[in-house]
């Protein structure tokens, strides 16, 4: 599962990857150190190389590299980054650029045709898992909006432990808790499965053991077990989707440029327990409060209280603040925005029905 910096040399030298297409983020691209690696690698390549700007992938940068791709025509579209640079790829390799375009992507709409090119991704962060899903979202006038397709797949992804080593603390965090929260939704999602279970299961064992000692002391060895806890994270929420807590985060992170992971654990136990309490009123196929003592077994709790306990121990070690007045977050004047960013089609993955007025007196802290 793990690749070696010559894996990717391996790869790239293949003769019929003339042109080649590299997507990155600046920041992330030079602090990894793949710049380095890239520039020597690349050189007897001809390369278009793209930075992304924007935190968030937006429809005008989308647009843009949309645009880049088709001009320049290459052989292979690399993406190097976090989940906004893949996301970017993914969706970029497989849409065109038309005059209704907005409309389609709006109205979930889009009709996926094929590949522009062969696709291949290396994250620099450790949490989307984007590099093994079928999903990849842009926003639309500040709206979050998701795009669904086998084809968003990449063809290859290479995981390469030493790019993660030297990326900020607070991107560690937040990218990490983003896999731990994917692991835990995917568990309850009404889509899940067993095979998701598995996966999920065996990202949390990794996760839970590896995310401190990655924040605090990053190393080959933990930087190696969160790349491998991130992509069995991807594989279980491939299968599940995500459920409220990612369906509710990303107003958050489009209003109050909170980053992704650390939008989805502002209220990560409130809806794990508005979860638990309403279990009379599941929608799964499967029996809800098992999947809770699977959990509850994982983090060695015996209850909700003891797990919720446990999450906000975690997010305050990783100093993930979900004070909302320390992050100068106005929920009651912010409402109308807040609810119309939400994602409904991860909302509906919830296993208990979840209208606006739970979510606002969630979210409130009035429930």
């Amino acid at each position: 599962m793990i690749n070696k910096l010559d894996d990717i040399n391996n790869f790239i030298s293949d003769k019929n990857f003339k042109k080649i297409f590299l997507l990155c983020g600046k920041n992330s691209f030079n602090t990894s150190g793949a710049y380095n690696f890239f520039n020597k690698l690349l050189s007897n390549k001809e390369i278009k190389l793209f930075y992304k700007k924007s935190n968030l992938p937006i429809f005008n940068e989308l647009i843009k590299i949309i645009d880049n791709i088709k001009k320049f025509k290459p052989d292979l579209i690399l993406a190097v980054g976090g989940g906004s640079v893949i996301d970017y790829a993914k969706i970029a390799n497989v849409v065109d650029i038309r005059d209704d375009l907005k409309d389609l992507i709006v109205n979930y709409s889009y009709p996926f045709k094929n590949k522009y090119a062969k696709l291949a991704v290396i994250p620099t962060t450790a949490g989307s898992g984007a590099e093994v899903t079928s999903n990849a979202v842009i926003y639309v006038d500040g709206i979050k909006h998701s795009f669904e397709s086998k084809l968003l797949i990449p063809d290859n992804f290479f995981l390469i432990p030493e790019f993660l080593i030297s990326a900020p603390t607070l991107i560690k965090a937040s990218s990490g808790f983003d896999a731990i929260a994917q692991a835990l939704e995917s568990f309850i999602s009404k889509k899940s499965n067993d095979q998701s279970v598995e996966y999920a299961s065996k990202s949390l064992r990794v996760s839970i053991n590896s995310y401190f000692s990655f924040l605090n002391d990053s190393n080959l060895k933990n930087a190696t077990e969160m790349c491998i806890a991130s992509n069995l994270a991807g594989k279980a929420i491939n299968i599940s989707k995500t459920t409220a807590p990612h369906a509710v985060s990303y107003p958050f992170s489009s209003l109050f440029n909170i980053s992704h992971g650390h939008a989805v654990s502002l209220f990560f136990e409130n809806f794990f327990e508005f979860n638990y309490n309403n279990l009379d009123k599941s929608e799964t196929s499967f029996d809800l409060k098992s999947r809770f003592d699977l959990i509850f077994n994982l983090f060695d709790v015996k209850n909700i209280n003891d797990f919720n306990l446990k999450i906000s121990q975690i997010k305050k070690k990783a100093n993930l603040e979900d004070d909302l007045i320390k992050l100068n977050i106005d929920i009651k004047g912010n409402s109308e925005k807040i609810i119309k960013g939400i994602n409904l089609l991860r909302l509906n993955n919830n296993p208990i029905k979840i209208g606006e007025k739970d979510i606002y007196n969630i979210i409130s802290n009035r429930w």
